[in-house]
């Protein structure tokens, strides 16, 4: 079938080498950890520990972020040997177009940028509600029509993104120095946290580490989670399984290593350094989680932890204003990376569809001097900085976490095609233990996916669908295999 054509890893390697498509390798193995450590740490550490703590998993969240980790390292494995193996930007993007074929590619590139575009909007509010409070704590108030959920305009939100869109076009080394010192700051932060909280860390509130379990309000209608209603399963608080019910909302916090795999073709040894950026970002991340959660809810029984800002709260409680100031500005500082490495990862996505002519071709021009897909760059951060400053968009944030896992699972099952049909491949990274690993990280993925709500699942199949209208009207009949396969039929 015309739509299971497949691209071979060749080809896909060889069109990077296209002068009009060349990307400037200038990324060593460090700059992809700091720029998985840049993405992954963000909102999720500095907000979700108090929420899933007080409302799920209470002291035992430190385990929750455990169980989120190994769920993300299976699917880490998958992606380490794929971007070592097909060093091409695009992500799972490519690897599905090496292996499923050029719909099953179409639909998992339309996934990606739904995920990034959506998560970097979010993050660029959440970014502008952390500057509102800072300024507004410093006597500077920002005029509610342009700042802040009522907003007509989220005027911070959109300059946010606008200005990071310039960096991400000057050039892909000042974008990962930029990246650098954001992450350098807000990692001295994370570990003044640690190191300052374990000063007021009580024993009593550890105690129970796993309270008992309780049933929790049935959730119904459309906001239910799919496995209550497939299965009648509510889902539980506290107690064992409210652990891996935590992880489920956890796992929003690891969102972004694969971001690292979209930087592929732009790193200087691909096949040696994708593979520790990858591993290495999420270990460190997961290590500074569980060390995290571990302090706050010493800190403060988790009853009484706050879901909007629990590491500054915590500090508040027993009375040390000073930090809280400073985890504040880590927060706004931490953001800030975050929002630009989605943005790189989107445009690095839509740049490899673009020059496929899955999408107009000519969206995929490089810089002459700075080297970077500056079209198609720029259009996204116009995209983002409207959808930031005139969406609200806190109602479909989950959409984030569905499109991730169903890219997590189609990158694992492409792991055990592509051993199976290019077992000739040079592979200088090898999944362990195939085909158990990639079996268990798809199930992971869809045990995740399972604990989101209907309606999530529907905004996603209702996205899908506009994709595969745009592949039947456009991008199946300018593909450039539709195009080579009428030129050798001529």
């Amino acid at each position: 079938m015309g739509v299971l054509r497949v691209k071979s890893v060749e080809q896909s390697i060889s069109d990077t080498e296209a002068p009009e498509h060349r990307l400037r390798k200038d990324l060593s193995a460090l700059d992809l950890t700091v720029f998985g450590i840049g993405v992954i740490v963000g909102t999720g550490i500095f907000v979700l520990t108090g929420r899933v703590a007080r409302e799920t998993a209470g002291p035992a969240v430190a385990l929750s972020f455990v169980a989120a980790g190994i769920v993300c390292a299976l699917a880490a494995l998958c992606y380490a040997e794929f971007a070592s193996t097909v060093p091409v930007a695009g992500s799972a993007y490519t690897f599905a177009f090496a292996t499923l074929g050029e719909l099953p590619a179409w639909i998992i590139g339309w996934d990606l940028t739904l995920e990034m575009m959506l998560g970097a909007s979010v993050v660029a509010v959440g970014w502008s509600g952390y500057l509102t409070s800072l300024l507004a704590s410093l006597g500077v108030p920002l005029p509610g029509v342009i700042a802040g959920e009522g907003a007509v305009f989220n005027l911070p939100a959109a300059l946010v993104v606008l200005l990071l869109t310039g960096v991400l076009v000057l050039g892909i080394k000042l974008s990962s120095r930029f990246n650098l010192i954001i992450v350098t700051i807000k990692l001295a932060v994370i570990l003044l946290v640690v190191v300052a909280g374990l000063f007021f860390v009580r024993g009593a509130n550890y105690s129970p580490f796993i309270p008992p379990s309780k049933a929790t309000p049935a959730v119904e209608g459309l906001a239910a989670p799919l496995i209550q209603v497939l299965f009648g399963i509510t889902p539980v608080a506290y107690g064992v399984l409210g652990i891996f019910s935590a992880a489920a909302v956890v796992f929003f916090a690891y969102i972004g290593f694969d971001v690292v795999a979209t930087a592929a073709e732009e790193t200087r040894d691909p096949q040696r350094d994708l593979p520790i950026g990858i591993l290495s970002s999420l270990g460190v991340c997961t290590v500074l989680y569980v060390a995290v959660s571990l302090v706050v809810v010493g800190m403060q029984p988790y009853r009484q932890l706050s879901e909007a800002a629990p590491l500054a709260d915590a500090f508040k409680a027993v009375g040390q204003t000073w930090a809280a100031s400073l985890i504040s500005v880590g927060a706004l500082v931490g953001l800030t990376a975050v929002v630009m490495i989605l943005m790189l990862g989107m445009s690095r996505v839509m740049f490899a569809m673009c020059r496929d002519e899955l999408l107009p071709s000519r969206l995929a021009k490089v810089h002459p001097k700075y080297r970077t897909p500056y079209v198609i760059t720029i259009i996204m951060g116009v995209v983002v900085a409207a959808l930031a400053g005139l969406v609200p968009l806190s109602t479909i944030a989950e959409l984030v976490n569905i499109g991730t896992l169903f890219a997590f699972a189609v990158v694992s099952i492409a792991v055990v095609i592509l051993r199976r049909t290019r077992p000739d491949l040079p592979r200088s990274f090898r999944t362990p233990l195939v085909p158990l690993v990639p079996v268990l990280s798809v199930l992971a993925c869809l045990y995740l996916m399972l604990n989101l709500p209907v309606e999530t699942w529907i905004r996603f199949g209702a996205w899908m669908l506009l994709g595969l209208l745009i592949y039947a009207g456009y991008g199946y009949r300018h593909s450039r295999l539709s195009e080579q396969r009428r030129a050798a039929t001529r």
